[in-house]
């Protein structure tokens, strides 16, 4: 019997999930252990191979010159689609107001108390203290970036000796990463599995909210839409000379675990496995732009951050002027790039926002339900970003890809 290939194996998983959640609700607790142990795997990977694949990265790109041209030309083009995400969403939102007759029967609350430092707080907690505790804490992985990029830095600045052993050692852990990532891999359909259909057993009143909250959904989910699947392939092709469609296909499955975990940062070890060995980007190039974009880049959420403001502006009855609207797209930027790799990160984010603009921080209430939902569309051009920017930076500096 023809064995199934590893992409149906997830689209079957994905579809029984939602089946046996709509169906079954009060059974989804005999296999929602798996989603959450195949999500523990998932962050077990990631300080280690976002510390060894930097490492690693960094000192095989070489001098200087080298990493300062290609950490240029990333953060260009991190910068640039964040943008374009941004407008894209304001554009959409002035255009349909989903806010003005948006009937809403509910609010709720949200702990707003991670976002409550400021823009300079944020950025200056980027320098871990104690390097060894952010080790330790997933939600520091831009501290443990900045130490990976200085530390790989240094290596090629000792004499060569000490250079070599270094550069030996981070290059083969990363290789034992990438093996311990392709046997977790093999469990992504249990994993899915068990993480979807517990989502959809808790949406017990899915229909009324869709009925009150729809056309908004539907303005950002086109949003994400018109940037994952008109924006981003026409950069792919005007700029990186590289089909979209197959690049699309490379990327199924990391695209899908992250619609599925609506986490950029656990699926990162998919997602430079599938840039690497499907779409044939160099080792040099993943290492460096994939685990900088899993937490820097985040078109989606940058998007949905700024429609999210615009809407509640709309529901408050606030008319937000020219220049309140350009105060949503700079912060917006700034705070998507603070927004952390996990789920709903980009739901706190918004408080720095509403409070950049006057907005009340409650107006987070009325968007809460429906985010998980929206958080999955978000995750998936996050990650879709990362990879394209991936691809476009490797043909721009000569390499040879397949797709």
């Amino acid at each position: 019997m023809k064995k199934i290939a590893f992409h149906w194996q997830i689209l079957i998983s994905l579809v029984f999930a939602v089946i046996f959640g709509i169906y079954f609700p009060a059974q989804v607790k005999y296999i929602s252990w798996m989603g959450d142990v195949f999500l523990r795997l998932l962050k077990m990977l990631i300080i280690p191979l976002v510390l060894s694949s930097l490492i690693s990265g960094v000192t095989n790109i070489g001098g200087s010159r080298n990493l300062g041209r290609l950490g240029l030309k990333t953060m260009t083009y991190y910068i640039v689609t964040s943008i374009f995400a941004i407008l894209t969403g304001l554009l959409l939102m002035n255009l349909f107001k989903p806010g003005v007759e948006a009937e809403l029967n509910f609010t709720q609350t949200v702990d707003s108390g991670l976002a409550k430092d400021s823009l300079g707080d944020i950025l200056l907690k980027v320098i871990p203290e104690n390097i060894f505790l952010a080790f330790t804490d997933n939600a520091q992985l831009l501290s443990v970036i900045l130490f990976s990029l200085l530390f790989g830095f240094f290596i090629n600045q000792v004499e060569n000796t000490h250079s070599q052993r270094l550069k030996d050692f981070f290059n083969s852990m990363f290789e034992v990463m990438m093996k311990l990532t392709l046997f977790i891999i093999r469990f992504t359909p249990f994993g899915i599995l068990g993480l979807v259909a517990t989502k959809v057993s808790q949406q017990s009143d899915l229909i009324a909210l869709i009925q009150s909250m729809g056309m908004y959904m539907l303005v950002v989910i086109l949003g994400l839409l018109i940037h994952a699947g008109i924006t981003l392939p026409l950069l792919l092709k005007l700029v990186g000379k590289v089909n979209p469609l197959k690049h699309l296909k490379a990327l199924q499955v990391p695209l899908i675990t992250a619609f599925s975990t609506a986490s950029s940062n656990a699926t990162l070890p998919l997602t430079m496995e599938a840039t690497e060995k499907n779409a044939g980007v160099s080792n040099k190039i993943t290492s460096f732009t994939l685990p900088l974009g899993a937490t820097v880049n985040m078109d989606g959420t940058a998007l949905y951050e700024c429609a999210a403001v615009i809407f509640i502006s709309q529901v408050y009855g606030v008319e937000l002027t020219f220049a309140q609207q350009l105060v949503v797209v700079i912060t917006a930027l700034l705070a998507s790039i603070g927004a952390a790799g996990i789920p709903m990160a980009g739901l706190v984010m918004i408080t720095i926002v509403l409070t950049a603009v006057g907005l009340p921080l409650e107006g987070v209430g009325l968007i809460l339900a429906v985010d998980p939902l929206l958080d999955m569309f978000r995750t998936a051009v996050n990650v879709w970003s990362d990879s394209c920017g991936a691809v476009i930076i490797a043909k721009t500096e000569g390499e040879v890809l397949m797709v």
